[in-house]
């Protein structure tokens, strides 16, 4: 999906760089491996690891370079559909717009703005540190979704996925979602310390990947309030299944298999393939918050 010809998105929505040094923990698809690896391996402690995936708070640190922060810069439409760093801070904007609009006319509820930090290396987080291999998450205590862009080849190299503009701000969409949950009370009334296919974890990751496709299948049409243009160009057949592809390739059947040649559900903390397509078309096909609350789902 590429953003439309006209398009302009102002500067400093998305923070540049970490807030300190540290080692791998927190909720991205990079952890998800290694806590798959540490469960079914028989190395990890499972309540341990659900705790750090669910974004336990920890130690945030002392930024560093306190008053010299950096941002990304402004983008033109071209800039962001090359860049990967002006791409997410566009996409972030229109995810902006869009559940600015539908949280409250659906929720009821005011949609106030994520951090978010696109940092390389490593970060300190209110969930405590991270590094590149964490992958992009959402820490619930500081309202921040992060982002390393190198994660996105790692998306194709290691997990297979086609790749692609799409699948890059389906990522980014589903992190933003994990904060649309955070406002709505889904995060906290959801038991995140578990597993298993019928557990909170994975229906709290499936929300997101219906509220993902909500915002996709709207994208097109949303306008951006200071340009008066629409942020994307319309969807086409192979950019939608470079969506589904980034999905399926982050399902936790395709994830266990390729670490440790066999699937094993009771380790289950994101949904299968299956599911993770099932729900984003869900949201991407019209759907709702109402049709996204997997956490009263009779079937996953």
């Amino acid at each position: 999906m590429t953003f439309n010809d006209g398009g302009q998105f102002e500067g400093g929505r998305v923070r540049k760089g970490g807030r300190g040094r540290g080692v791998a923990v927190g909720g991205g698809i990079g952890a998800v491996v290694v806590a798959l690896l540490a469960v079914l391996l028989g190395g990890g402690d499972l309540g341990q690891l659900t705790d750090a995936l669910g974004g336990a708070e920890g130690d945030a640190g002392a930024p560093v370079g306190a008053g010299q922060e950096q941002y990304v810069d402004d983008c033109t439409a071209q800039q962001a559909n090359t860049d990967r760093e002006c791409r997410l801070s566009a996409t972030v904007q229109s995810l902006d717009a869009y559940w600015d609009t539908v949280l409250p006319a659906q929720a009821g509820v005011r949609y106030t703005l994520p951090e978010v930090v696109s940092f390389s290396g490593s970060t300190a987080t209110g969930c405590g540190s991270a590094s590149s291999a964490t992958g992009p998450f959402y820490c619930p205590p500081d309202q921040t979704v992060y982002v390393d862009v190198s994660f996105f080849d790692q998306l194709s190299a290691q997990f297979g996925a086609e790749g692609g503009p799409l699948a890059e701000e389906y990522v980014v969409a589903h992190e933003v979602g994990h904060h649309v949950e955070q406002l709505t009370g889904a995060m906290d009334a959801a038991d995140r310390g578990g597993s298993g296919p019928e557990s909170d974890s994975v229906r709290i990751e499936l929300m997101a990947d219906c509220l993902a496709g909500m915002w996709a299948g709207s994208a097109a049409t949303e306008v951006d309030p200071d340009t008066g243009v629409t942020f994307l160009d319309p969807i086409s057949q192979d950019q939608l299944h470079q969506a589904l592809d980034a999905a399926a390739a982050v399902g936790d059947d395709h994830i266990q298999q390729q670490a440790t040649g066999r699937i094993s559900p009771e380790g289950f903390t994101h949904g299968t393939s299956e599911q993770r397509v099932r729900w984003f078309s869900v949201g991407y096909d019209g759907g709702t918050l109402r049709d996204c609350d997997t956490l009263s789902a009779r079937r996953l």
